[in-house]
């Protein structure tokens, strides 16, 4: 008999956490699992002017341990198990210039926030998915852990190679305990913050923001589409494949790119 899924309400009565879910790809990662029914939950260090009260809200900073315990512990207190994790939060704030002017400190701070703050919210909330044999992971990582830039951002290409390897360790373990562990790795995303640093490009380079968006495009080998990813078509390939029609995946990374990776 053929399954009929209602797209507008197949994760009614689910729960989900979205880190890093007030802004760019994570807001709209939280928007699309709310409209498809899920009760949504999103961290971030602060809430922000413009909060979304769809959503309910953790204040912390979870690339620290203390930051993770607070998510954890809020999220078990006011809704027990989590039925979806989107690992989301990443990024670089490393400065330019290659490995020699970077410190341990660029580096520690990088792997905390993109490899293991998701390591301590899997290992957080995996045991109750474990428990009722049923829950999804979705950790994001990048193509930069395949086509690293090493002037500037080194340590955060590293960490997304971990986390990827990591997810796809994690999946081969908890996919038999009923749990679905995949990766979701996109290239260049233009969100809100994206946009504003094309502005500031061609400013001070005196040319149009078109041009310093080809410009940027061109430094990443080109994107055969033509332009960067919206933050709403990287929300809907993790809203698919936390749905019930990608029951059979798992341990599998995905990339959208756009066709920015040069090889098969």
């Amino acid at each position: 008999m053929e399954q009929i899924f209602n797209f507008n309400n197949e994760l009614s009565g689910k729960t989900a956490l979205v880190t890093g879910g007030t802004k760019g790809a994570g807001r709209a990662i939280a928007e699309r699992l709310h409209q498809a029914g899920a009760t949504v939950i999103v961290t971030a260090r602060q809430r922000p002017e413009n909060s979304n009260g769809n959503f309910y809200f953790i204040a912390a900073d979870i690339s620290t341990p203390e930051g993770t315990e607070t998510v954890i512990r809020e999220v078990s207190e006011k809704f027990g198990t989590l039925d979806i994790l989107v690992n989301n939060l990443g990024g670089s704030e490393t400065p330019g210039g290659g490995f020699a002017v970077l410190t341990d400190l660029d580096w520690e701070k990088t792997f905390q926030t993109n490899l293991f703050a998701p390591v301590r919210l899997d290992r957080g909330f995996l045991p109750g998915m474990i428990q009722k044999q049923s829950g999804v992971i979705i950790h994001i990582a990048s193509i930069q852990g395949r086509l690293p830039l090493y002037d500037s951002t080194l340590p955060y290409a590293a960490a997304k190679a971990g986390l990827i390897n990591y997810s796809k360790s994690l999946s081969n373990e908890v996919s038999p305990k009923g749990v679905r562990v995949l990766t979701v790795s996109p290239g260049w995303i233009m969100t809100e913050a994206a946009n504003r640093m094309m502005e500031r490009i061609a400013e001070s380079s005196d040319t149009t923001l078109e041009q310093a968006t080809q410009n940027v495009m061109d430094a990443l080998g080109g994107i055969p589409f033509g332009r960067p990813a919206r933050p709403e078509e990287v929300a809907e390939l993790v809203g698919f494949l936390v749905s019930p029609r990608a029951a059979y995946l798992t341990g599998t990374e995905y990339v959208i790119d756009g066709g920015t990776i040069p090889t098969v």
